[in-house]
């Protein structure tokens, strides 16, 4: 069983930046795909970035450029470094680890961007 404990949500101005962090208990880490998700008021939850056990990553459309998804498998921690933030970037984000047909999630993190 993994659990996830997400941090570094909060508040910031529009053109900001956050790292948000998501730290996974277990042995088993690194054979893990890690993504982060997010979800806004009224809308379904939607990928953000993924990185594969290999390193292979994957951004949304909206956050490429902005958003770097990297992981310290020493640490059993997974982040994502969020710049240019923009106020559509507000929401709950959500860390993800998955290995064959495991899925687990984290209890999820606020980001506010104000304009």
């Amino acid at each position: 069983q993994v659990q996830l404990v997400e941090s570094g949500g909060g508040l910031v101005q529009a053109g900001g930046s956050l790292r948000l962090s998501c730290a996974a208990s277990g042995r088993t880490f690194s054979a893990y795909a890690m993504g982060w998700f997010r979800q806004a008021p009224g809308k379904e939850r939607e990928l953000v970035a993924t990185m594969t056990s290999g390193g292979s990553t994957n951004y949304a459309d909206s956050v490429k450029g902005r958003f770097t998804i990297s992981r310290d498998n020493a640490k059993n921690t997974v982040y994502m470094q969020m710049n240019s933030l923009k106020p559509e970037d507000t929401a709950v984000y959500y860390c993800k680890a998955a290995w064959g047909k495991a899925e687990h999630w984290g209890q999820g993190t606020q980001v506010f961007v104000s304009s």
